[in-house]
């Protein structure tokens, strides 16, 4: 915790004046430790105490974003064939060509090495986000979706992902709740989500029941509630899921453009799964 500059300010502020010269040497201590801050972190500042602009910050995500990718694929000791498919589709799904996409997988590479500094890396995360928790839990869920890619999670990636997810200040408690999420959207989406079991209804039978069933229970986990939530449950969850995940509330706090379609993708999912369940439960 950087207070030292705080500390400092505040004795020479109250000394020579007053309480008034106290206040104002906090401020300027407080400026001090935050310049310092940023400057182990390795940005660099514009000025006394002011932060990095927001390119630096979309900049520093975006590259944190693969090379974390990377460090949770290196987790089970080697990077396979298809888990570089696997961020190959990712950069896919993100547009990315030319420069863009030759940062990333430079990123990816750096995030493979034995002596990839997460702790650090998951430090200027958090700056570059200025703790916004929205586009922390960005991050986190992306890391995730990624490790998921291929329908499962490996126990060293899972131990990997608790400590990405408490560098950036969630609980273990939090990370199981969002593993489980996606677990649930990975299967709603191979089914076809909301949209697949609609078109399937044609073909009836009790394979169209059963995979109803199931498409309705992963619904309502991917909204994080219960089965038996009543409509005014459900459509609470709905919206405050919908507010995190909004790609241009998202864009608006400084999530890297690259990364708009994927926030798209997201906001989707949750839509779909809350449309099934209207419909199913025949919520208005």
């Amino acid at each position: 915790m950087h207070i030292f500059g705080k500390i400092l300010g505040a004795f020479f502020g109250l000394l020579l004046g007053g309480p008034l010269g106290l206040l104002f040497g906090l401020f300027i201590g407080h400026q001090f430790d935050k310049a310092r801050r940023l400057s182990q972190a390795g940005f660099s500042t514009g000025g006394f105490g002011k932060g990095p602009s927001q390119a630096q910050r979309q900049e520093e995500f975006f590259k944190a974003a693969f090379a974390v990718m990377g460090h949770v694929a290196k987790a089970k000791g080697q990077v396979t064939k298809e888990e570089i498919q696997l961020a190959s589709a990712m950069m896919d799904r993100m547009n990315l060509h030319g420069e863009q996409r030759r940062a990333a997988q430079d990123a990816f590479r750096e995030g493979k090495g034995s002596d990839f500094p997460l702790e650090d890396v998951l430090v200027r995360v958090k700056i570059s986000t200025a703790g916004r928790f929205d586009l922390l839990q960005f991050f986190l869920e992306l890391q995730i979706s990624a490790a998921f890619a291929d329908g499962s999670i490996h126990p060293s990636e899972r131990n990997v992902l608790h400590k990405i997810a408490r560098g950036l200040g969630f609980s273990s408690e939090q990370l199981e709740r969002r593993l489980q999420m996606q677990e649930a959207a990975f299967r709603f989406q191979s089914q076809g989500g909301f949209h697949g079991q609609h078109q399937g209804q044609s073909s009836g039978g009790s394979w169209q029941q059963a995979s109803q069933a199931d498409q309705l229970a992963d619904a309502y986990k991917i909204l994080d509630v219960s089965s038996d939530a009543d409509s005014k449950t459900v459509k609470r969850a709905y919206r405050k899921l919908m507010n995190e995940h909004h790609p241009d509330k998202l864009m608006a706090k400084g999530l890297p453009p690259e990364m708009m379609n994927v926030a798209k993708e997201k906001s989707q999912e949750i839509q779909n799964a809350y449309d099934l369940i209207k419909k199913v439960k025949g919520f208005k």
